[in-house]
């Protein structure tokens, strides 16, 4: 026990050589610029970027230089000799606007990209958020175990006092003895939660240094303005990156169908070239350009028409998927959102209760110098005042949760770092 105690505290003077305060916005910015999900969904996005282009979608002629060179040996023992020069550049200029529909899914695909980069940044800071207040959390509740330890060492004091005089037996003292060691007990195991928590939020940040203690600027979770409902609802509708995705999926997927469709018009193909070839037993060469177009159409393909239904079917399950998607947002903000009102009410009892243990502690602990109130009567009103904080603490942190939540559902948790 002793060398695992010696363990916990030096490891948390070693995170306290390295603290520093910061703040949420602080965090979520070294974060974003160090994490390497964010980098590789940005590696990503840039990808389909590269990709959203003219020659990407077929739109660009092809241009070919070939070289060729033969040698054969004749009869006589001679050898012939024929060399073969061309370059050839070849253009669909029409196919049935399959090029069009084309490019215009790798625009699509680009703006998926970017919706999907929105999409883990959006996850990353509500990610960070919840572990930043959870580290918050963890450092009150260290807080308030250490004003626990406190009282308890002041009782027993006060017990060893009267013990010495003859005024309380050695029960008393081993009763206020045993409190102690327990609240000191609870106490440690505390800072490893504490130290714990700065683990996770290095993590997050992508910090190579997991020992760095991250002192959190606030003291306490503070909530936003209440938030409406309306609002969120409107935002919802309107910003939702994974709304927005669905929406631009239904796009891509009537997209796909054109490019089905497309088959069913003729294409028009362009060539041109310049070669150059000689045969050294002809002692000819022959040079110069040449040229031709290919105007054509498929008259029958046996999986065109079931292509075709398939793509239609395609349409219909986007739009269903989108559908699908709003009535889940709608029903998880509609979750989010009574969790967030009850919790609202929660936290006015809570802090009234609170406010009715500091009192109730206060009125024993005079009662208790006077001795007109037992050690267990004491120990009763010393926990009752603990728990009140711990389940004020815990309803602050539930109810910035919801909060978290509510704005991430709206497409405002980026709020955060504005």
């Amino acid at each position: 026990m002793k060398r695992h105690i010696t363990t916990i505290m030096a490891f948390a003077i070693t995170l306290c050589s390295y603290s520093q305060n910061i703040t949420l916005k602080e965090c979520i910015e070294r974060g974003l610029e160090n994490s390497y999900q964010i980098k590789m969904v940005n590696n990503d996005e840039t990808q389909a970027a590269n990709n959203d282009s003219w020659g990407n979608a077929g739109g660009m002629p092809s241009v070919n230089i070939t070289g060729s060179y033969n040698g054969s040996f004749r009869n006589n023992g001679g050898l012939t000799h024929s060399t073969n020069a061309a370059i050839r550049a070849e253009w669909t200029v029409f196919n049935g606007f399959s090029i069009l529909a084309t490019r215009s899914r790798l625009e699509e695909l680009h703006n998926i990209g970017t919706i999907q980069t929105r999409i883990a940044i959006e996850d990353y800071v509500a990610n960070l958020a919840s572990e930043y207040y959870n580290m918050v959390r963890q450092s009150i509740h260290l807080k308030n175990l250490d004003y626990a330890v406190a009282l308890s060492k002041e009782r027993l004091r006060i017990v060893q006092a009267r013990y010495d005089i003859g005024d309380n037996s050695r029960l008393d003292l081993q009763q206020a003895q045993v409190y102690f060691n327990a609240d000191s007990a609870s106490s440690l195991k505390q800072h490893e939660m504490v130290a714990t928590a700065n683990i996770r939020m290095n993590r997050l940040m992508s910090n190579q240094n997991l020992r760095e203690l991250i002192v959190a600027a606030d003291t306490s979770i503070n909530l936003l303005e209440e938030l409406n409902y309306d609002t969120l609802l409107e935002n919802m509708l309107k910003t939702n990156a994974s709304l927005l995705k669905a929406e631009t999926n239904k796009t891509i997927a009537v997209l796909d169908k054109k490019n089905v469709v497309s088959r069913n018009y003729p294409y028009l193909k362009v060539n041109a070239g310049y070669s150059h070839s000689w045969n050294s037993n002809l002692s000819s060469a022959n040079i110069g350009p040449d040229f031709g177009a290919t105007l054509g159409i498929n008259l029958l393909d046996g999986k065109h028409r079931t292509q075709q239904r398939n793509a239609t079917l395609d349409v219909l399950n986007a739009e269903l998927a989108a559908d699908e998607l709003e009535l889940e947002l709608r029903a998880n903000l509609e979750d989010f959102w009574q969790a967030y009102q009850n919790n609202l009410r929660l936290l006015a009892l809570e802090r009234q209760n609170l406010l009715t243990a500091e009192d109730n502690y206060e009125i024993a602990y005079e009662r208790y110098l006077l001795g007109d109130l037992s050690g267990i009567e004491m120990r009763e009103a010393q926990k009752s005042l603990l728990d009140a904080e711990e389940s004020l603490l815990q309803v602050e942190y539930d109810t910035k949760i919801c909060e978290i939540s509510l704005l991430q559902i709206s497409g405002m948790v980026l709020d955060y770092i504005k």
